[in-house]
């Protein structure tokens, strides 16, 4: 497992860094962060990640539909209700609570990420069979 996410962090270094020296620094510190342990916790999120992977439509489609429903209320605030405003007093405006936007972000920006996971694991999933 930890081969894999070795694998995936050096293919995104690969594609995020222009400069090949920046590129061997980064990782230089990718393997040293495996050697201190520090990649562990990281493990243990792409295990999970497999497991919702072979799971029901659930298991697999929670997060991405709580993220179109952040996205949603995200659009009602602030396409729709703008303009239902003007011609209904009570158009509906949805609170959207901070940890809630810092959910979209995290969740929009680890969206990359999570893809390139997911290629890694069908390949290492395929590999083992």
């Amino acid at each position: 497992m930890i081969g894999s996410i070795l694998e995936l962090g050096s293919t995104i270094i690969d594609k995020i860094w222009p400069d090949a020296g920046d590129r061997e620094k980064a990782k230089v510190r990718l393997m040293e962060l495996h050697n201190q342990g520090q990649l562990v916790e990281l493990e243990s999120r792409v295990k999970v990640m497999l497991a919702e992977m072979n799971g029901n439509w659930l298991q697999r489609s929670w997060r991405p539909v709580l993220m179109l429903t952040i996205i949603a209320i995200v659009a009602n605030n602030y396409l729709l209700y703008p303009y239902l405003a003007l011609f209904w007093a009570k158009a509906p405006h949805l609170e959207l609570p901070g940890q809630l936007w810092s959910l979209m972000e995290l969740g929009l920006g680890g969206y990359v990420v999570g893809r390139s996971a997911e290629k890694v694991a069908k390949t290492w999933r395929n590999k083992s069979e």
